[in-house]
């Protein structure tokens, strides 16, 4: 997507898409995405996170009129649980579905969140835009009917996407570095098979009925997950 300032922003299905953090996005940005339809922001980050740096550009809270920030995040930072299998933090397709699992009620928070929005059209977003967004954008994808080949391929946009970041204004910490193709290219394989790994052992929408989401409340998500997936 052409967002102004946008980093790492993708169509995920339907009226569903996904960026990276949106205090990158300028004024112009958030209007462009106004006029395609945006009006609700789903934040997948834990609120201590949502802090403004001093590169990001000053944009007005008028800006951000018409269009609704909900968070809701998908871990519990520190939670030992989370950090003995996933590390510090989630950076890798084949931790999806522990994460899931170990955190039902908050993946429903974010799934009520999606159903609810108001009329038009959506955005995930994390820090990065590659894996907490990456794990929700399955899961829609998911639900929408995607093909295997669709799911990998939006994980791997978005990872190329973030690596092309890094390259151009370096990683944001110690953890995260700028990969060239000879070793992005069979990591990007590896973690798209485990990214449709994810969501086939999963089947997103029994694991939301499951944990208390109504046929109503999927069908929503089912509907703005709606439209042709592109080849």
């Amino acid at each position: 997507m052409g967002w102004d300032g946008a980093v790492n922003a993708w169509h995920v299905a339907g009226s569903v898409y996904r960026m990276g953090r949106r205090e990158w996005l300028t004024e112009t940005g958030w209007r462009q995405a106004y006029d395609d339809g945006v009006r609700t922001v789903v934040d997948l980050r834990h609120p201590r996170e949502a802090l403004r740096r001093d590169t990001d550009p000053e944009v007005p809270d008028g800006a951000l009129s018409g269009v609704e920030i909900v968070v809701t995040p998908t871990e519990e930072p520190g939670d030992p649980r989370f950090t003995a299998v996933c590390g510090p933090y989630l950076n890798d397709p084949a931790h999806y579905l522990h994460n899931v699992r170990l955190y039902p009620e908050k993946f429903v928070e974010v799934f009520r969140a999606v159903a609810g929005a108001a009329p038009g059209a959506v955005v995930i977003h994390c820090a990065a835009g590659r894996d907490r967004s990456g794990m929700v954008a399955a899961m829609i994808q998911d639900l929408a009917g995607h093909p295997d080949h669709a799911i990998a391929d939006g994980y791997a946009k978005a990872a190329r996407g973030i690596n092309e970041r890094y390259r151009t204004q370096g990683p944001p910490h110690a953890r995260e570095r700028y990969l060239d193709d000879a070793e992005l290219a069979p990591l990007l394989e590896e973690r798209g098979q485990a990214v449709v790994k994810f969501v086939r052992e999963l089947n997103t929408r029994a694991f939301l009925m499951e944990n208390g989401m109504s046929g109503n409340e999927v069908a929503a998500i089912e509907h703005l997950a709606a439209g042709r997936v592109p080849l």
